[in-house]
């Protein structure tokens, strides 16, 4: 946002993130979508760009497919839209997720921790400052996550269930859509950095653009911002 002066920039915590509210697991990847779409209706936005980034890339694409109107165009930097075959049930192996270290002492010692571990040891400084800034809330005489880690382990085992495809709302998109796919690393073994878009997501779009960026991995705008804001930019220059 930063990166985009004199732009309206809109962000905000979808459920069980941040400052927004944490229901008890599960946690339904259709939802993040209609929180998206309804969020857009209560704005009145009109012909907005929308961006997301993994999961924020499958709910922005079905936010645009329940609300039309109010985007213009999609930036989808490595969604978490799976290929149509791999919809068969949950991730099993996403329940290391729920054993992450969920106390610090402060944001300073999680930036510390974080600097020169995998993978946070390639994102931009001051992203992953902001990061660890933002990811925390006071718990007590220290600071707990703010996604808690049962709640983002659901997430990730509910990413594949057959309800999570949205491949028959968003293949009716009129409006360019620009699927940004990480294309480093392909090892399943690297869960975290591994791309989970499907290599023809771009296709299934009347108006898909497909750009595939050997040099990086599933975090994309952390890693590059400033080339994150390049591909807002060219949507932008569409309208």
């Amino acid at each position: 946002m930063a990166r985009l002066p004199g732009r309206r920039c809109i962000a905000f915590d979808a459920r069980g993130h941040g400052l927004s509210s944490k229901p008890a697991p599960p946690y339904a990847w259709r939802d993040f979508g209609r929180d998206a779409a309804k969020l857009a209706e209560l704005l009145e936005l009109r012909c907005a760009i929308g961006v997301g980034h993994s999961l924020g890339g499958h709910a922005v694409a079905l936010a645009a497919a329940l609300g039309p109107g109010a985007f213009a165009g999609l930036v989808l930097l490595d969604p978490v839209i799976r290929p149509r075959n791999r919809y068969t049930g949950p991730w099993t192996e996403a329940r290391f997720v729920s054993k992450r270290r969920n106390r610090w002492a402060s944001s300073d010692e999680m930036f510390e921790t974080f600097a020169a571990r995998q993978p946070f040891d390639a994102w931009d400084r001051r992203t992953l400052r902001d990061y660890c800034d933002y990811a925390l809330i006071r718990a007590g005489d220290g600071f707990a996550l703010a996604c808690p880690p049962e709640v983002e382990a659901s997430i990730y085992e509910a990413s594949p269930l057959p309800e999570s495809n949205i491949y028959p709302e968003i293949a009716a998109l009129p409006i360019p859509v620009h699927v940004i796919r990480a294309g480093r690393f392909h090892d399943p073994a690297d869960l975290m950095r591994v791309s989970p878009t499907a290599p023809d997501l771009a296709s299934i779009f009347e108006r898909g653009r497909d750009t595939c960026l050997p040099g990086h991995s599933h975090f994309i705008p952390m890693e590059a911002p400033d080339l994150a804001a390049k591909f807002i930019e060219d949507a932008l220059a569409l309208l």
